[in-house]
């Protein structure tokens, strides 16, 4: 066998192994990511139609499309800079916690908090339209800062961040007139927060 025809075989094997130069890695936050990103667009050129209907707002308890409002406010946001300041987060933190606990458990962690998020504000606030991802986002913050818990410890991390993040939007709330997006923060970083506990106290009965 002559020399070309092995520099024809490595040729052919480093072909093989190259791989897509794009790597779809978090399937969930990419495709919400997308999705909102249609919405922005539609909603701006089609006169802000698009997001009353996304939008959560008290019409009727009777109302089947109020439900469906609890969870689709996420995907609506007010211009392209909301949905750039919520996404910039989302992007960084979303595919370590979609790679740890896994896109089916980060749907029913993001469907919670929408629909936790919404009912709320529905009940509490009737009168007030609520749309955006940061609850989304304060849930995936306050989430990560679990991933280094440990057996009978507490990162100061996940203090840290509870206190800067939830603390801060409490004092915003306090001392705006308009509260309402930090009501949405702060019931996002609690859901954050007791599904990062959940997640630690399987884990910890797994081990045992």
């Amino acid at each position: 066998m002559s020399w070309r025809d092995d520099l024809g075989k490595e040729k052919y094997k480093s072909s093989k192994r190259k791989l897509p130069l794009i790597d779809f890695n978090a399937p969930v936050i990419l495709c919400l990511f997308f999705i909102s990103l249609i919405i922005v667009i539609i909603n701006s050129v089609s006169g802000h139609t698009i997001n009353s209907l996304l939008a959560c707002y008290f019409t009727a308890w009777s109302d089947p499309f109020m439900y469906l409002r609890l969870f689709t406010h996420v995907l609506a946001h007010q211009d392209l800079t909301h949905f750039a300041s919520n996404y910039l987060l989302l992007l960084i933190v979303g595919p370590m916690l979609e790679e740890k606990y896994g896109s089916g458990n980060l749907i029913k962690m993001m469907l919670i908090t929408a629909g936790v998020t919404g009912l709320i504000h529905v009940i509490f606030f009737p009168n007030i339209i609520i749309i955006g991802a940061s609850g989304l986002v304060f849930m995936s913050i306050l989430l990560a800062s679990f991933t280094n818990i440990r057996e009978g410890r507490l990162p100061l991390t996940v203090l840290l961040v509870g206190i800067l993040y939830i603390g801060n939007e409490v004092i915003r709330g306090v001392l705006s007139t308009d509260n309402i997006s930090q009501l949405s923060h702060i019931i996002g970083g609690i859901c954050g927060a007791g599904f990062g506990f959940r997640f630690h106290k399987i884990k910890a009965r797994r081990n045992k």
